[in-house]
Parts: structure tokens; sequence; C-alpha cells
């Protein structure tokens, strides 16, 4: 196989571009010279941005396509600070903003990201919906892991983390969502700049393999969208055949759907072939980001139905006199000795293969209740009866971080909620000054 010299890349790749950029061939390779661009989303379930920017210790620039991103200097590294601890914001590639922003959600909806992982466009809707029921799914269980353990730094308590395969899950939830994430897998000829190794695995052909799965993938899912829902398709490739090809064979076989078009920024292009103008496309050579396509879709014309509001009467642990927060519209289940609070919104279809089931309350034991870490990331101190909380540059944050004992300025006794300033970090049980240190081992810093 031939390579071009500037990146190695595959001389029938290089082809390819030059058909699709023309003139503009010679922008996109001095763009692949460039560093990658570095962002980070502010989390609006915890913090508005308004407040994230007054204490912000960071270096913040404005992402124009979306509200809550912010570029970053990488040698700041906000992910070893406090507040990505206390779940105030998601590093993301700027790129990677776009789906999340573009589809349109309503609080109490149910939404499906049908191949989630890591999670980051979970979370980014998991904030605009604020309620109702957010399937978080991947068929890999083993990335599954990280979509989790971002989600519960997010505080998000309404979601299913779910390992199913998306063409299977067609079968289950038909006619069930009112949006759909679908980031599909793709060549990833986007993401060249920022990783490297997908250049060594791409070939003449390749492009050809991932449409003929994302074709399946995009109707299945419009088999699941409810009339007048909407889903955003997206991937991080320039291939025609995996994008505006892909959203042409799905208008084929859905005449009932229509592409939606959504707000134009500086540096977006639209779609390439006819019938896909309201299509976006994005070139490093254009934005500061990678490369990335998406098409957000509507099915039908209904109108979101209302649902009903369901109450519980629950008998919790003594522990839940220190919660304020409301578990009225949650059904709480038990399994084994574990306790769970599902969404208001319940997971239609039948049974799942799920690594957690709403939000993970704690363990029940024999000396009394244990709450768990992800309870702990959807407080703050107004949302729980005893708080400790220490400055975000107190050198106690990053010992307690660490998993040691730190001692409080006044004494308390039982269960605090060790906060950042005001945002959660986990919690201790208190003895005197002494806070016992209760962290998860699996969220310590090392």
């Amino acid at each position: 196989m031939k390579y071009n010299t500037d990146m190695n890349l595959p001389e029938a790749y290089c082809k390819q571009m030059q058909e699709l950029l023309g003139e503009e061939y010679t922008a996109y390779l001095a763009a692949l010279e460039q560093p990658p661009m570095a962002g980070l989303r502010v989390n609006t379930g915890k913090v508005s941005v308004e407040e994230f920017l007054k204490i912000s210790p960071f270096s913040l620039r404005p992402v124009p396509w979306c509200s809550e991103g912010f570029y970053y200097d990488r040698q700041e590294k906000p992910g070893t600070h406090a507040y990505y601890a206390a779940g105030l914001y998601y590093l993301q590639e700027p790129s990677a903003m776009i789906p999340g922003s573009l589809l349109p959600v309503q609080e109490g909806d149910r939404v499906f990201d049908a191949c989630a992982a890591p999670g980051g466009k979970s979370t980014q809707t998991a904030c605009r919906m604020k309620n109702g029921l957010l399937v978080c799914n991947d068929l890999s269980a083993s990335r599954q892991a990280a979509s989790l353990r971002n989600l519960e730094r997010a505080g998000v308590d309404f979601a299913y983390v779910t390992c199913e395969d998306a063409l299977d899950a067609a079968g289950k939830y038909r006619g069930c969502f009112d949006g759909i994430l679908l980031d599909a897998p793709c060549s990833g000829e986007g993401m060249f700049r920022k990783d490297p190794s997908l250049i060594r695995s791409w070939h003449e052909g390749i492009n050809e393999e991932y449409a003929a799965l994302q074709k399946e993938l995009i109707n299945a899912c419009a088999d699941m969208l409810r009339d007048g829902g909407y889903m955003v398709y997206s991937t991080c490739t320039f291939s025609v055949k995996e994008d505006e090809e892909v959203v042409l064979d799905l208008l084929a076989r859905h005449p009932e759907c229509t592409l939606i078009r959504t707000a134009a920024y500086p540096g977006f292009r639209p779609g390439v072939l006819p019938g896909t103008e309201a299509c976006i496309r994005l070139y490093p050579h254009c934005v500061e980001g990678e490369g990335h396509f998406a098409a957000v879709i509507r099915k039908g014309s209904g109108e979101r139905a209302e649902r009903a509001v369901r109450q519980y009467v629950h008998q919790l642990p003594d522990f839940f006199r220190m919660v304020k927060k409301d578990f009225s519209h949650r059904e709480i289940i038990r399994k084994g000795d574990k306790l769970y609070a599902l969404p208001e919104e319940p997971l239609p279809g039948k049974q799942v293969r799920a690594l957690r089931t709403g939000l993970y309350l704690g363990t029940m034991k024999k000396n009394g209740f244990e709450p768990s870490q992800a309870l702990a990331m959807t407080l703050d101190r107004e949302s729980f009866g005893q708080c400790v909380c220490f400055d975000a540059e107190d050198e106690r944050v990053m010992r307690y971080l660490r998993g040691e004992t730190v001692f409080a300025d006044e004494e308390k006794s039982g269960w605090v909620l060790v906060c950042a300033d005001r945002w959660p970090l986990g919690f201790a049980k208190a003895s005197g000054k002494a806070l016992k240190n209760r962290i998860d081992p699996g969220w310590r810093r090392q």
C-alpha cells in the first residue's frame, strides 16, 4: 500500500479526499499537522455555565456550536482538578459535542443512546432532559464500565446502562423513544489527527464494510422512534458512503422520516449529495475541532404524548431522613442486598442486559445501610443533612480523593457528605473531627 508522506496517509484515502475537497485538500493536510483541540463541557445538571465561569481556574474559550462547551489549554490539566472529580464538567473533543447539542429533547422524554460508550453524549443529553428515561447502550460491556462511571460522576440518576445489540433492541423497543442518538461505528477518518493509530487500520473497502452496518443500525433506530420523535445520526468520518448515503438509504426505506435543517456555524459545510443539504460536515481546516458528520431526522409529525405521573410509598432505611431528595415518583427495588431507584419513566420492552438499572442507592448491611458513591454524586450541600465542605484548593480534598482519613474543622458524628466547595466528592463516617473515608475504591486517585 502506498502512503502519503505527510502523515503516512494511504494513497487511496488521499485520492478520496482530493475528490471530496478539491482545492481545499492542501489546507486539510496542513490542518493535520496541527495539534488537536481540547475541550470540556460544563455539566449544567450541577452548575450553570455562568456560575462555573466565575469559579473556573482555567483559561476557557467558547465552543461556538455548544453553549456549555469550551476550549482549554492542555497544559492546565483539568482532569486532575477537584471540580472534575465532583462532576462539574466532562472532558470532550469539541466536535463530539455536536450530536448531543442537536437532539431535540424535553423533560420527561425517553431517549436511547444506541452506541454510547464512553458516555459523553449520554451525559450531555441527560443535562438537557433533567428527568425521564435515558437508556445508555453499547454492545461492549467493558466499554460501558466507562459510561457508568461518567454518568455517576455527572450525577445522572434516571439512566439504564445496557449492553444490547442495537439491532436486537429494535425488536424490544419499537416506537418507544422520543429521541435517539446514533453515533455509529465508523472508519474514523475524522479522528486521524487525534488518533493516528486509526490510519494504520484504514484500507480500501473499509467504508463499504462500515456502511453496511450503519444502514442496518439507522433503520433499526428509526423503528424504535415514536411518531414525531427525533434521531441524530453522526459519525467521525468523511466518507460519503458512511455519511450521506446512509442517510439517503434511511429516507428511502422510511418515507415517513425527513431531514431537519439545524443552525449553521462558521466553518460548517452541508452534505455533498442532493437531498442531504441539511446535514452537517466538519473538517479540521474549517473549524477548531476534528472531523465530524451529523444529521437530524424526524419521524412523522406526531406530538409528544403526556405521560401519567406515578406515586409510590416507600419504607426507606433511616439513613434517608438525611437525604433531601424526593423519591415518591420512583419505584425502589431490591436486588440481593442492594437498593435501586428506577427512573420515573419505566423501561419498556423485555428483559435487557444491564450494568445498572437506575440509581444505585446503596447496600443493606447487618449494622445498617451503606450509601453508594452514585447516590453521593447526585447530592450537594443543600440536599444532605450533614456536610463537610472544603475549599476546592484545600489539600484535604486531594487527600480525601486518595482514600485517606481527613479531619474537619468542627466535630461531626455519623454520615457526612464530603464536598469540594458545595459539590459532592463522596461520603465519610465522622467521629469527632475525623472523617473515615467512604469514597468508592474505584474512584480513588493514585
